[in-house]
């Protein structure tokens, strides 16, 4: 009778182990691929911050484990979620070659904001409200978008005081948007992942990079660059996700997919863009004492990155317009939430 008994308590506790492991009770440990270095702002300030929220919003339930070193190269990461080899990844679309994001571009464009916060906030109302942005993240879940603080020109050969000052400068630029509008300016553009900077414009195989200010410091580029160039909402911009892969997704409960998506999209873009604000002014703040000239862009190159840019807001408008959205007032929505007029 002894032995039935404990053989019977010991069903019993399987029992509940295997009910709990059904009903979800048993933690779900997820793991992030970050390719930024580990105390870059946006993993410290972004990613760490998010993954302890998410834990609290779902009471343990699910965790999220960052990796030390990537599952891959940063143009990798979104096709690393969506094939399943990492749960959650974060990157630009620039870095994906291909059209799978068209929609995605209007976070790229000149003019689009002053701070990224007010950037990103427009950025995921915008893009993941009429632009349908879930529609372009295949075989994912699209978790959160946002943009980088108003990107800059800088360079160690001039300062650009016409638009005839951009010809025969190799930049570095992250893809997208920003590449078109570099060779229309008669630059030779490297595509490259921003750890690879440094050594290249140490070694003169560049000689500028398209950044935001606050990678001047993140990046240690302070001594390789001369002379950083400002034009109002960015020369251009960055379009960034966070994406989880959908199986995952599709596997966890609905009160901690509720809970997931309360601490994401709105707040994360709201989270991420003023962790940049923040870099931004310590960048600038880090540089103020350096040999690097900072100023505004001229009349001229004002004009012509004008010229440029309407020219490929237009083209890109098109192109959205044969998928059935209206490029046009997406872009208008979004300057007009930022306060931004070109």
């Amino acid at each position: 009778m002894k032995s039935i008994k404990c053989l019977s308590i010991l069903a019993g506790l399987t029992a509940t182990a295997l009910s709990g492991a059904f009903s979800g009770a048993v933690a779900d440990e997820l793991v992030l691929s970050s390719w930024l270095p580990p105390k870059h702002p946006i993993v410290t300030g972004v990613m760490q911050p998010w993954a302890e929220q998410v834990a609290e919003a779902t009471d343990g339930r699910v965790t999220v484990r960052i990796l030390p070193k990537p599952l891959g190269p940063p143009p990798a990461h979104y096709d690393l979620a969506a094939d399943g080899v990492a749960d959650i990844t974060y990157g630009l679309h620039s870095f994906t070659r291909d059209d799978r994001f068209l929609r995605s571009r209007i976070g790229q464009f000149s003019f689009i904001a002053d701070t990224a916060t007010e950037g990103s906030k427009a950025y995921w109302d915008v893009y993941a409200g009429k632009l349908d942005a879930q529609d372009e993240h295949q075989g994912t879940k699209l978790l959160g978008l946002w943009i980088h603080g108003p990107g800059m020109f800088h360079n160690n050969q001039r300062k650009i005081e016409t638009p005839g000052d951009f010809s025969g400068l190799k930049i570095r630029t992250p893809g997208g948007y920003i590449a078109d509008l570099s060779q229309d300016l008669g630059i030779t553009t490297q595509f490259m992942g921003p750890g690879e900077v440094y050594e290249k414009l140490s070694r003169g195989v560049i000689d500028g990079v398209t950044f935001p200010v606050e990678a001047l410091q993140a990046f240690k580029l302070t001594d390789y660059i001369k002379s950083s160039m400002k034009v109002p909402g960015g020369i251009y911009n960055t379009s960034w996700f966070m994406v989880m892969n959908e199986d995952i997704w599709d596997g966890l409960s609905d009160a901690d997919k509720a809970a997931i998506e309360k601490v994401s999209g709105a707040a994360l873009a709201e989270l991420a863009g003023s962790v940049w604000d923040g870099s931004d002014a310590r960048g600038a703040d880090y540089i103020s004492d350096k040999e690097i000239e900072v100023y505004d862009a001229p009349a001229p190159v004002l004009d012509k990155i004008r010229e440029l840019a309407a020219k490929h807001e237009a083209a890109w408008a098109d192109a959205v317009e044969e998928t059935g959205f209206d490029g046009v007032a997406a872009l208008a929505d979004m300057r007009d939430q930022t306060g931004i007029s070109n």
